[in-house]
């Protein structure tokens, strides 16, 4: 039986949405507001969810402080109060959410103490939250 371990951690970042790909006025009709030429910011939720057998050790999928370890090494001190824009990972792609949602699995993927990454969510407000899943 597989078991599922949940963990939501906080950060605060900013960023442009805009490409080169685009005229300015194709950026503005694209992302509106999200456009603005100084950036705005949010308050980010972002939900790890890791699945795996539970060890008949310690009773667990995987373990909370390691876990956390992780998610601080890769995400956390990486994007909290930054400017998304300026990450190298972002200078090949727009970050919005989307893409910043997927950015985060892909760096955990690989690196998870124990189970494998199931979901990864990113709640960007109260209205809007994004998704990327090992299914797919």
């Amino acid at each position: 039986m597989k078991a599922y371990f949940g963990r939501r951690y906080m950060l605060s970042a900013s960023h442009r949405l805009n490409t080169p790909a685009l005229t300015v006025e194709e950026n503005r009709a694209a992302y509106g507001k999200c456009n603005n030429e100084h950036g705005h910011g949010h308050n980010y939720f972002v939900e790890v969810l890791v699945g795996g057998a539970v060890d008949a050790e310690t009773g667990m999928v995987v373990d909370l402080m390691a876990l956390d370890k992780t998610v601080r090494a890769q995400v956390l001190d990486r994007f909290d109060h930054a400017d998304l824009n300026l990450d190298a990972i972002f200078a090949d792609r727009v970050p919005t959410t989307e893409n910043f949602c997927k950015t985060i699995f892909e760096l955990l993927q690989d690196t998870l103490p124990a189970g494998e990454l199931e979901r990864v969510r990113v709640e960007e407000t109260e209205n809007n939250f994004f998704e990327c899943s090992a299914k797919g």
